[in-house]
């Protein structure tokens, strides 16, 4: 009997095995894609719209060699190497392709987008990065301005050292180009400084303080397509907006904890459309202003989630308004794109 009863229970489990299998071998059609989150949410029609994250070399398509990956698995070093610690400074050549400083690394990469190429160089001839916070790129040369360094430092492609700029630096803080000219924000001076892209000094502008003008630590510099320049006064929770020759237009912002408002600002840019982009280290986020300072719209709060962001602290905006911010502690650049006036 316990065989009879063993054996017929066998069965039963045998076919709802089969059972099972069948249906684990029927298609199952695969859940539809997530849509990607915009901002504003629905129902408002979007104005911005989350596209990808950058945080390794793989993440802009570049395939990496036999060679290299043969290395990576004998050390296991390789895939490391290549990722982002701590992204901290963002620019914009002509082309379209990105430059990223890594504070975390002491590394500058430049991400040649078109091409599918990731350059990174963690030195210029003899001298090793130590703080690199910003950088620019004028034809073929790089600009990186090395806080801990007190320095802006000019290579080509290959790592040969041009020429460094040191004429009354303290602690560089933010880069700019406009034309020839290449805008120098000095935190440690509370000045802006003005050269010319052979490094040679045109001239200065700013003082401290908290008067029109004046600066408290400027941290982030941008221009825009009509030949303004904009400073992040940080201390002073404030974008000031200047000429080219740094006189004196009007400012927005204040210390606050609400829309309008700032506690850290960090990355300023402005898009085609001429709106001021302002991340903001504390509120974790980004909030859009029309020209004259008047709040458009922003996005973002604290967390890893896609347009979610962990000290934000650079902002650029290309041509065709894709829109990186670097999430320094979320290690990664996020891409957004404008889609509509906000």
């Amino acid at each position: 009997m316990n065989l009879k009863r063993h054996s017929k229970f066998g069965g039963l489990a045998a076919g709802g095995l089969a059972l099972l299998l069948a249906l684990g071998c029927a298609e199952v059609p695969p859940a539809p894609p997530k849509p990607a989150p915009v901002w504003p949410p629905p129902p408002a029609e979007p104005a911005v719209i989350y596209e990808r994250d950058i945080s390794a070399p793989g993440d802009i398509g570049v395939q990496p060699s036999m060679f290299s990956r043969m290395a990576d698995w004998i050390t296991g070093i390789g895939k490391v190497k290549g990722k982002l610690v701590n992204p901290f400074g963002l620019a914009l050549d002509d082309a379209g392709n990105l430059l990223v400083t890594d504070t975390g690394a002491n590394a500058v990469c430049f991400l040649d987008l078109s091409h599918k190429k990731w350059l990174r160089w963690v030195a210029v001839g003899q001298t090793r990065f130590q703080s690199p916070v910003a950088a620019a790129r004028h034809g073929d040369t790089f600009f990186v301005a090395d806080s801990a360094l007190g320095k802006v430092i000019a290579f080509d492609a290959k790592g040969n050292l041009q020429f460094e700029i040191t004429n009354g630096l303290i602690r560089p803080s933010g880069l700019a180009l406009l034309g020839d000219r290449l805008y120098v924000a000095d935190a440690g001076q509370h000045q802006i400084f003005i050269f010319d892209v052979a490094g040679k000094f045109i001239s200065k502008f700013g003082r401290r303080g908290d008067e029109p003008g004046e600066f408290n630590f400027p941290t982030h510099i941008a221009v825009d397509a009509a030949g303004l320049v904009y400073v992040t006064d940080s201390l002073n929770c404030r974008i000031e907006i200047f000429d080219a020759d740094g006189k004196f237009l009007r400012a927005f912002g204040s210390t606050g904890d609400g829309p309008g408002h700032f506690s850290r600002p960090k990355g300023v840019a402005v898009d085609p459309a001429g709106h001021v982009y302002v991340v903001d280290a504390v509120f974790d986020n980004v909030q859009v202003f029309d020209g004259q300072g008047r709040l458009l719209m922003d996005w973002g709060e604290s967390g890893p989630a896609p347009g979610e962001f962990w000290l934000p602290i650079a902002i650029v905006i290309s041509r065709d308004n894709e829109i990186y911010v670097a999430d320094s502690f979320n290690h990664r650049i996020q891409v957004f794109r404008y889609i509509r006036k906000p």
